[in-house]
């Protein structure tokens, strides 16, 4: 049986391409209602976006330089949404 992988749909940019890699992950997700990424805080999720970034970067760009886009953009994400009042009883 003839088996592809499956790539990525094509980003434009290394932030985009980061953040799509942490979603796949399961390491972020979006604020239901206004849309923000949310950083799980799950160690494994994490280790598996950075697996991810080693195993399959963006065309040009080295294990490496993946890797800390992951973690830049990873670094730059609250586990809060800056829209949701404090203390909201959402799933924000």
């Amino acid at each position: 049986m003839l088996m592809t992988k499956e790539r990525r749909p094509a980003t434009r940019t290394l932030r985009g391409w980061a953040m799509s890699v942490l979603q796949e992950a399961g390491a972020i997700h979006e604020c239901e209602e206004h849309g923000w990424a949310k950083d799980r805080a799950d160690p494994h999720s994490r280790e598996l976006a950075f697996d991810l970034a080693r195993q399959d970067p963006p065309i040009g760009v080295s294990a490496a330089d993946a890797v800390a886009d992951v973690c830049e953009v990873l670094n730059s994400i609250g586990d809060t949404c800056p829209e949701c009042p404090p203390g909201a009883n959402s799933d924000c």
